[in-house]
């Protein structure tokens, strides 16, 4: 899922507000379990509560130009996730199908990685795997580090500049100075949800943390995907995870979040982007 421009750039006062709101009024409706866009009478009382002026989103009874932004956000925030992510993620038997029918379509020559689970429930990491033979489908001869075992590296005529944190579960086309990278956070077998599987949300806020002060102090761009899937743990378990997911992606800390089957439309697309790019750093260098 690509980010909407409308709500692109917006200051660290509007997520501050975002955030704040999400938190006291709730992230789903107690009756539908859906998404939910707080009320006026909801923001007005969580702020009471949390002894914090309201002078910012509204003024004698009219809704400020950030107050307006913010219903627009909550709006458009419950919509998608609603009406388009609920649909795109997959449980266990329908990744293993979808996982197949990719297989079956292409003769892949990039790993193939089981889960990390014991017994009826060892199987391949069907996310991992798809996400790999799309990449693979589409860059052809080019280098891609499916399972990088080193941390991402940004050099500069032959020194490193930055480091990150943490590895990430793949790059294109290599750990040092890649055009892209991205996480996997699949969750077929995962009964509840628990704080390995919150953390990996926050992982991916950091690395992006890192890349925007990157981008900022030293102009070089690496673009950052977050691959997410699991119906029971991301829609039923872990909603308050997919607003975050959302937040994130316009706070511009990843390019791009891809739910549960996206992967067929969009790792293709992608994958073809950054081989571009890769020409075009090549030729210059």
């Amino acid at each position: 899922m690509q980010s909407n421009r409308r709500f692109l750039n917006q200051s660290k006062i509007f997520w501050a507000n975002v955030r704040t709101i999400s938190q006291t009024c709730g992230y789903t409706t107690r009756k539908t379990k859906k998404i939910k866009v707080p009320s006026l009478d909801e923001i007005k009382q969580a702020y009471q509560n949390l002894e914090l002026l309201l002078d910012h989103i509204i003024t004698n009874s009219t809704l400020t130009e950030l107050g307006e932004r913010l219903f627009d956000y909550f709006e458009y925030r419950a919509e998608v996730l609603n009406n388009k992510v609920s649909n795109w993620l997959m449980d266990a038997d329908e990744a293993k199908l979808l996982f197949e029918k990719i297989r079956r379509d292409n003769d892949p020559q990039c790993p193939l990685p089981m889960n990390k689970q014991r017994g009826d429930k060892k199987s391949y990491a069907f996310l991992t795997c798809m996400v790999n033979m799309l990449i693979e489908a589409s860059i052809g001869e080019t280098r891609c580090d499916y399972d990088p075992k080193e941390l991402t590296t940004i050099t500069r005529n032959g020194i490193p500049l930055r480091t990150l944190a943490r590895r990430v579960d793949g790059c294109f086309p290599s750990a040092v100075n890649p055009v892209a990278i991205w996480e996997i956070k699949e969750y077929y077998h995962t009964t509840t949800f628990g704080s390995r599987v919150a953390d990996g949300v926050y992982e991916s806020l950091l690395d992006g943390m890192e890349l925007e002060e990157l981008r900022e102090h030293e102009g070089i761009e690496v673009k950052h995907y977050l691959i997410v899937d699991s119906r029971n743990t991301w829609w039923n378990d872990g909603k308050s995870y997919l607003c975050r997911m959302i937040d994130m992606l316009h706070m511009g800390y990843v390019d791009e979040v891809i739910f549960g089957k996206e992967v067929v439309s969009r790792i293709p697309v992608l994958a073809k982007e950054w081989s571009n790019v890769l020409k075009m750093r090549d030729k210059h260098h």
